[in-house]
């Protein structure tokens, strides 16, 4: 790995190059308070940005410890090369049309690896790269106007883009923000890297991401783990959402999910917290800053205003935070704080009989922390505007929860971002109190610092070893059969399908493949009536009128077959007095591993959109944990006095469709099975997809 220490806490500056974007750099580093030398380099001009200029990068009076390179491509590369030879710590390559333009420019994958090459053990941000901002050592290595202020210690961004890193310098929520960086197109020293060269700055008191794609998911996983290591926690906004598959997909799955949804789970399973805005990263990141992450979801709230407490309360069903009804201990102080006219809930409203009264408030605020296992307590206050209104009584709560103390963090939470003045912010953060604004950014935030606060076992994704040699099996799988005649267009028969993931416990009904309708009438009187009558060669049977259900009768079967004018039938039992219906998918994802998808199945999956994503291997645990996360989850456990699902059935099919996957994992593209139906003692696979990758299969009645 590079050393990075000089690149990005220099000493010494040079700024290469003679246009606005040079100058601008020379002027923001004088902006910010950096005390060392800034010298410019430029052929022809005496001076650039006011300061006297070099000719060439040979005539500088050492070698710079970081350098802006603000020139065109092709002379970035030389300059590059001149640079590595003379010993210089570290460089910016703010030029574009390298490898991220190959598309547009035949030789711009060539010119990286002439970058590359040139930069040797020297470190380079970039291209196509705005560069850093250092508030702790006064560094400005940006072309740009921004908003940053020194700071003593603070949180960390990186952006994979320079406008938005740009945009989140000009918050004014009170977040100490010591360094922020764009990355470029990472062609050699990506965010895995940056981020651990940050972290391990005591001054960092966490990392906030902004990512599109994460180019090398090992180095991610490095990153994380020395995070926890070092007691610090990631942060990612993460974008790129895959559009969803056309409707002439073979599976559901493949609609539900791809890259974007593999990187999402593979985020959750290492440990780092993901929000859907750049406010809630702002959000978070103070959590992070000011009380570190949460021990728990378990919030209290307290308001002068009915209004303020049902908005809580509604937001947070968004969202995975906690109100706990209060307990006997809160109910017996707040009732002596508050008198008898207040009705005590969580959230609380405590009107305004104890405003402006600073024991009274802090005797309230200290009655509500009295709870079990409290993560954070709220106290949701707006401030009125400071050109036209006073805030004194509004000080007098900061004076009150100032006062309080205790184990158990807490905020003030503005509902608007307006109404929590910037100066207030910071004063707060100093106070050791979150400054939280916007209801609906501030719980999302909430529930991702309390994610941030679980232990994490780091548990390896299932990987394609490209060496042939696969990972040892979680659990005891003997291999499924595979007929080649059965493999059309890669995707085995169901027939075949059900009879492999049958052979690792997967139940599936009774079933029997017929040719003709006579054929299927016959199988129906040996399976017994009622059954079900599928029509074979169709990707959608449902859609395509291939599926009868409830057939009570031989004729009724062939009656049925003859108007489906299929390939082939299947007929099955009919499984009656399922719960629910659910879905159970594994796709290969060829960035993180295979994708375990489970959410509500049928007719409801493109209807509900109700899914959760996680990556093999899994656990039983993991899989009750995302199930109890669907919406459909009360059906699951039995809704209105209706009957439970067997949640231990549900999950041995998940994995046995994860042991399937593993002992097939060299050849395995997609598994799925949908609906699998739940009732209160069984779940069985009622219909199953097996897609193979694109090589050859071994013929045979026992090929694996």
């Amino acid at each position: 790995m590079v050393d990075l220490s000089r690149l990005l806490r220099p000493r010494s500056i040079a700024v290469i190059g003679g246009g606005a974007w040079c100058a601008n750099v020379i002027r923001e580093c004088r902006k910010l308070g950096f005390d060392g030398p800034v010298w410019p380099v430029h052929p022809t001009r005496a001076e650039v940005g006011g300061v006297p200029a070099f000719a060439r990068i040979e005539d500088l009076p050492e070698p710079p410890d970081a350098v802006y390179i603000g020139i065109n491509r092709a002379a970035t590369v030389e300059a590059v090369g001149v640079l590595s030879a003379s010993g210089a710590g570290g460089a910016i390559c703010f030029a574009s049309g390298f490898a991220e333009a190959q598309a547009e420019l035949a030789d711009g994958a060539d010119l990286q690896a002439a970058l590359l090459a040139a930069a040797g053990n020297m470190p380079v941000l970039g291209p196509n790269c705005y560069g850093f901002l250092n508030a702790l050592d006064r560094v400005a290595l940006w072309p740009d106007q921004h908003g940053m202020v020194p700071v003593e210690r603070g949180v960390a961004i990186l952006s994979q883009s320079s406008n938005v890193a740009l945009n989140l310098t000009m918050q004014r929520r009170g977040l100490p923000i010591a360094f922020l960086g764009t990355v470029g197109n990472q062609a050699q020293v990506d965010l895995s890297a940056l981020g651990i060269a940050l972290l391990e700055d005591s001054r960092i008191t966490a990392l906030g991401l902004y990512i599109e794609g994460i180019k090398d998911v090992r180095a991610f996983e490095a990153l994380a783990a020395r995070a926890r290591t070092l007691g610090k926690r990631i942060v990612a906004l993460k974008l790129g959402a895959s559009e969803q598959a056309n409707a002439a997909a073979v599976s559901h799955t493949a609609s539900l999910t791809g890259s974007d949804a593999g990187a999402r789970a593979f985020l959750r399973r290492i440990g780092v917290a993901q929000v859907t805005s750049l406010s809630a990263l702002l959000e978070v990141l103070k959590i992070l800053h000011v009380a570190g992450p949460l021990s728990s979801n378990r919030v209290v709230s307290a308001s002068c205003s009915g209004g303020e407490a049902s908005l809580m309360a509604d937001t947070g069903l968004r969202y995975d935070v906690v109100f706990p009804p209060l307990v006997a201990v809160q109910r017996e102080q707040l009732r002596a704080a508050l008198g008898p006219k207040v009705a005590l809930a969580n959230p609380l409203d405590y009107h305004t009989y104890i405003w402006g009264d600073v024991p009274a408030m802090r005797a309230c605020f200290g009655a509500m922390m009295q709870g079990e296992d409290l993560g954070l307590g709220v106290v949701v206050l707006d401030f009125p505007r400071g050109d036209r209104c006073s805030a004194a009584d509004w000080d007098l709560v900061i004076e009150a929860l100032d006062g309080l103390g205790g184990p158990v963090p807490m905020a003030i939470l503005s509902s608007l971002v307006e109404t929590l003045p910037e100066d207030v912010a910071e004063r707060l953060v100093s106070l050791g109190i979150v400054p939280l604004c916007d209801v609906p950014s501030a719980l999302e935030a909430v529930a991702a610092a309390a994610f941030l606060g679980q232990e994490i076992e780091p548990v390896p994704v299932l990987w394609e070893n490209r060496e042939g040699a696969l990972p040892p099996s979680p659990a005891a799988s003997p291999p499924g059969y595979f007929r080649t005649e059965e493999a059309q267009g890669g995707v085995l028969s169901e027939s075949i399908a059900k009879h492999a993931l049958a052979r690792v416990g997967v139940r599936v009904p009774r079933l029997e493949p017929a040719a003709t309708p006579v054929e299927a009438g016959e199988g129906a009187a040996r399976i017994g009536l009622p059954v079900v009558l599928k029509g074979e060669g169709f990707a959608h049977k449902s859609e395509a009128g291939a599926v009868r259900l409830n057939l009570a009768s031989v004729a009724e079967v062939e009656e049925a077959a003859l108007a489906m004018r299929a390939s082939g039938y299947l007929v099955e039992e009919m499984i009656t007095g399922a719960v629910v219906e659910l879905l159970i998918g594994v796709m290969r994802d060829p960035a993180h591993g295979f994708v375990l998808t489970l959410g509500a199945g049928g007719v409801w999956t493109e209807i509900l959109q109700d899914t959760q994503t996680l990556l093999l291997p899994v656990t039983a645990e993991d899989v009750r944990g995302a199930l109890d996360r669907l919406r459909i989850a009360p059906l699951l456990a039995g809704y209105r006095g209706a009957a439970a699902a067997d949640m231990d059935a549900i999950a041995g099919a998940v994995l046995a469709v994860q042991a399937f996957v593993v002992a097939h994992a060299d050849r395995i593209e997609e598994v799925e099975i949908n609906p699998l139906l739940c009732t209160p003692d069984r779940a069985v696979a009622a219909d199953a997809l097996i897609r193979l990758r694109n090589i050859e299969i071994e013929g045979g009645e026992d090929a694996a």
